[in-house]
């Protein structure tokens, strides 16, 4: 575990190992590195990067506060600065996925592909775009961390997983360990990390995205639905999507050999354009 001074004023806390092309892992909401547990095979041949987003795992709040996405993608910017990460494949889930499309820009030069797992551009629908959640369930979580955030989070927990996909006694017991390992952040923390879920807008940006992209997506995600990743497919015209029949919102947890495979073929691919 080491930690970074962000040109924000925050400590960001991240932990790296393997040698090779940089694999940097974001996660998602109310998460932390933690949850790469089964990605860290993947330092026999790659220098595999996790962090906890600020306010989460052990990464504090700048003085400024969380700042939403933007501070997310502030402390990414930094984090690859700092670490010196060049030709390097970004994976983000969830809100991690949005931070990726948030910063891309600023790290573009940085970055030899990205895969997003379980995305959405927006996580709430609109008339314009109807692959999201109902607003009210988004309040409803509001209202829920501000009563009780542990007991939500246990919730939110079991809700990440569709029914049969953990049936594996081993399994099951493997995921809810890492997930028991992953602190639980702040009640302000978790209600801004909703926050920006629920307002953020990222049709622009994910068409921006020009480098190689993977899209990776549970068939049966009720979370960030599955038509999302879709949508962001037709966006950019140098990525492949790929479904993980029978799964919800974390295939890299219940599914992580293929998924390992899958974004090791992926890599693979890269140097072999290259």
């Amino acid at each position: 575990m080491s930690f970074l001074e962000t040109t924000a004023g925050g400590r960001l806390c991240y932990h790296q190992q393997g040698s090779g092309r940089p694999l940097l892992f974001v996660h998602g909401w109310c998460m932390s590195g933690q949850v790469w547990q089964r990605q860290q095979v993947m330092a026999d041949q790659y220098r595999v990067v996790t962090f906890d987003l600020r306010g989460h795992g052990y990464s504090m709040v700048p003085p400024g506060g969380m700042e939403g996405f933007a501070g997310y993608a502030g402390d990414l910017v930094d984090l690859m600065e700092a670490l010196d990460l060049q030709d390097a494949v970004l994976v983000g889930w969830s809100l991690g996925a949005q931070v990726l499309l948030k910063a891309f820009e600023e790290i573009a030069a940085r970055v030899a592909g990205i895969v997003l797992v379980g995305a959405t551009p927006r996580f709430t629908a609109a008339p314009y775009f109807p692959f999201g959640l109902p607003p009210k369930e988004a309040e409803g979580m509001r209202l829920k961390i501000r009563r009780n955030l542990e007991r939500t989070l246990d919730g939110f927990h079991r809700q990440l997983f569709v029914a049969g996909e953990l049936a594996n006694p081993q399994l099951q017991e493997t995921v809810q360990a890492i997930l028991a390992g992953v602190p639980v952040p702040s009640t302000a923390a978790a209600l801004d990390g909703l926050e920006a879920l629920m307002t953020a807008e990222m049709q622009h940006e994910a068409a921006s995205v020009s480098c190689p992209a993977l899209l990776l997506h549970g068939d049966q995600d009720p979370i960030c639905l599955p038509q999302a990743s879709a949508w962001l497919a037709e966006q950019m015209p140098a990525s492949r999507r790929l479904l993980y029949h029978g799964c919800g919102h974390a295939p890299f947890l219940s599914r992580a050999d293929q998924f390992n495979h899958d974004l090791r073929q992926f890599v693979e691919g890269l140097d072999a354009r290259h």
